[in-house]
């Protein structure tokens, strides 16, 4: 059975380095994510984008759910929030896949030396840090990455979504 693996984190946690590396540990799969959707400039936080994205997160995980080839569809965005689940779920056309919901998680300690690391703005690091006890309460399985380099992690999922039948 397929697997939609939906991977969500504050900003800066990781799910972009991780999961670059994830999925090409799996045969057969892609990595989609959701920020690529929001790609523009200026960028504009609207209801007639959010829409727009959402419609457009929803096409193209249907057409990779669609594509016999792929058994292992990857997709991280930051995903704060429990409706934002329901919502990527809800205009899904296919009822026979597996999803698997993982929170990556870290100190705020370790979240502000990531971001640093990255050249982020005390802005973002301030709005990431603000948004990492959202994630406490998610109805997802957790994954602290606090101390783990990407190898680690990257077995850690996989035995994750291994474990989900």
């Amino acid at each position: 059975m397929k697997k939609l693996v939906i991977i969500n984190g504050t900003m800066g946690v990781g799910k972009s380095t991780i999961v670059s590396n994830l999925y090409k540990q799996l045969e057969n799969s892609v990595w989609l994510d959701g920020d690529w959707c929001w790609l523009m400039n200026p960028w504009n936080i609207t209801e007639e984008n959010k829409t727009m994205v959402m419609n457009n997160i929803h096409y193209i995980l249907n057409q990779y759910l669609e594509n016999s080839m792929f058994e292992y569809i990857f997709f991280t965005w930051v995903i704060h929030r429990e409706s934002i689940f329901d919502e990527i779920v809800a205009g899904i056309n296919r009822h026979d896949y597996k999803i698997v919901k993982i929170t990556l998680t870290c100190s705020e300690e370790e979240l502000i030396h990531r971001m640093q690391q990255d050249r982020r703005s005390e802005k973002e690091i301030e709005n990431s840090l603000n948004r990492l006890g959202f994630y406490k309460t998610m109805n997802t399985q957790k994954l602290n990455t606090d101390g783990k380099d990407v190898g680690e992690t990257v077995k850690a999922l996989l035995k994750m979504i291994a474990d989900e039948r």
